[in-house]
């Protein structure tokens, strides 16, 4: 099974240019995709629906959508009356397999005035796959405050760790006609984490005390197998090299560590200052 994880920028790419087509181009043959920065109206892409854009691109997959960030200021139409529309920007997670119960996890933030900050979330997508149901949790956190990230990282953690004994979107659901969905163990977190390994926010994601991950907290792709080459980027500046960064993560539930294979990240890809980053799981 493949999967991929690619924070779209609104699909704006490095040349300054808005091309859906390049996104779904990059993460197309994947199994499970996951993307941030999904938006719907938003000025800087002359108002596109990505979600809409990108299922119709990308006709072979199951999708679900999650908005972190919702707001109308009120506009009308001519004669007064309400366009609803909503400038939404979140996580989107398609699936070639069925998603057969989502949820949006409102991750913490603070008030900030220097720097604008918009409520991130995490997209949580139950997925029957080949293999077994397994939780895939599409990412965004903070871009600009460590201390922000700390406070996501953990209640992040803490609603993972959570799914079994709250029974996901529903339980009791032979109540409402529907079949009772699994609670896997399994779980795969994949986004942009904006923050790079060593710093407090991910020594917390990897539960790392002394410089040794112990516990049952979640492994980073990047630590098994080969790994990644020395200087590996996940963002790109092209006016400024030196900014470059490896901010996009994958982390799995441990039990799924071993199956985790081919690790890689897709230098080619023009569509958004990030890089679309790929792994394997058996």
């Amino acid at each position: 099974m493949k999967l991929v994880t690619y924070n779209t920028q609104y699909g704006v790419g490095r040349d300054d240019k808005y091309d859906l087509a390049r996104i779904a181009g990059a993460v197309d043959g994947a199994d499970i995709i996951a993307l941030q920065e999904v938006t719907r109206n938003f000025a800087r892409n002359d108002g596109a629906d990505m979600v809409e854009g990108l299922a119709a691109l990308l006709p072979g997959y199951f999708t679900a959508f999650g908005p972190a960030m919702d707001i109308d200021f009120g506009a009308v139409d001519g004669e007064g009356r309400p366009l609803n529309k909503r400038f939404q920007l979140g996580n989107m997670v398609l699936s070639r397999y069925p998603i057969v119960a989502s949820r949006n996890h409102l991750l913490p933030r603070t008030l900030r005035f220097s720097r604008g900050n918009l409520q991130r979330a995490a997209l949580e997508a139950l997925v029957m796959a080949p293999s077994g149901p397994i939780r895939i949790y599409c990412v965004h956190l903070d871009h600009v405050s460590a201390a922000e990230r700390i406070l996501q990282v953990a209640h992040l953690k803490e609603r993972v760790f959570a799914y079994a004994g709250e029974g996901g979107v529903i339980s009791g659901a032979a109540e409402y006609g529907f079949p009772e969905p699994p609670r896997p163990e399994g779980f795969v977190l994949m986004g942009d984490f904006n923050m790079e390994r060593g710093s407090p926010e991910y020594g917390l994601m990897v539960g790392e005390r002394d410089g040794a991950a112990k516990g049952a907290d979640p492994v980073d792709i990047y630590s098994l197998g080969d790994g990644l080459p020395e200087g590996a980027v996940s963002r790109v500046d092209d006016a400024r090299p030196q900014d470059n960064c490896l901010i996009d993560f994958a982390f799995v539930e441990k039990s799924l560590a071993g199956r985790v294979g081919k690790v890689r990240i897709d230098r080619e890809a023009m569509g958004s200052d990030h890089l679309p980053v790929w792994f394997e799981l058996a």
